[in-house]
């Protein structure tokens, strides 16, 4: 991995696993651009571009939004300036389709992906912190019942509003998000295991922890 180069990461992980948090902080720790597919498609939808507008047609028919779709998204996200120095991919690849387009499409630009670090968290553990949030029907703050509990169970330190939990963070919901993941994504540990690109991080642990085991990660990457 060399700095003279953009460096590519791909972050891999259950819901839950933290990928989100630690991309965005080692985008700024590392000066990469942390890019999502799900901030792509909220920004697309909201700026009613081409893409946007296309994926919007399967979704309002309740279909999936076809893979070609997203990745003419981070196509055209990498484009830009912000990107120059590499990026930190979360929540993409999702499929097996997916990376093999994205390789395709880093080696067009005489790139390719440096590391695929693979955040590694029970399920029960998934379970309690996905299951366990809950925000404030008067004015959003959100809580967690183990991480962040409120003073008075149910109620709002803010301004008293009800707390509740989000049909999103149901244990029926998250099970089936769980379900998604091992059945679409799981796979993409072997495709990067099998170009000696994956390397274990024990998600479990404090985020603190999580970080600097990544950051270890990358830096011995970049030092082979």
């Amino acid at each position: 991995m060399s700095s003279t180069h953009p460096v590519y990461l791909v972050f891999i992980g259950p819901p839950g696993a933290g990928k989100g948090t630690q991309a965005a902080m080692l985008e700024k720790e590392l000066g990469l651009k942390q890019v999502s597919s799900g901030d792509l498609f909220r920004e697309n939808l909201k700026n009613q571009t081409e893409l946007g507008l296309l994926a919007k047609s399967y979704m309002d028919q309740g279909n999936l939004v076809p893979d070609e779709v997203t990745i003419r998204m981070v196509q055209d996200r990498l484009q830009r300036p912000d990107c120059a120095r590499g990026v930190i991919f979360d929540g993409f690849p999702r499929t097996l389709q997916q990376a093999s387009a994205l390789d395709a499409m880093l080696t067009a630009q005489g790139s390719k992906i440096d590391l695929a670090p693979v955040l590694t968290v029970a399920d029960d553990a998934l379970m309690a912190r996905l299951t366990g949030r809950r925000v404030c029907r008067q004015c959003g703050a959100t809580y967690h019942v183990l991480f962040n509990p409120p003073q008075a169970d149910g109620v709002c330190d803010a301004c008293g509003g009800e707390l509740y939990q989000r049909s999103d963070d149901s244990v029926e919901t998250v099970h089936n998000r769980l379900f998604v993941y091992y059945k679409q994504t799981a796979p993409l540990i072997g495709y990067y295991y099998a170009h000696g690109l994956a390397v274990f991080i024990d998600g479990g642990q404090s985020i603190e922890l999580v970080k600097e085991a990544l950051l270890g990660a990358i830096q011995t990457a970049a030092s082979t």
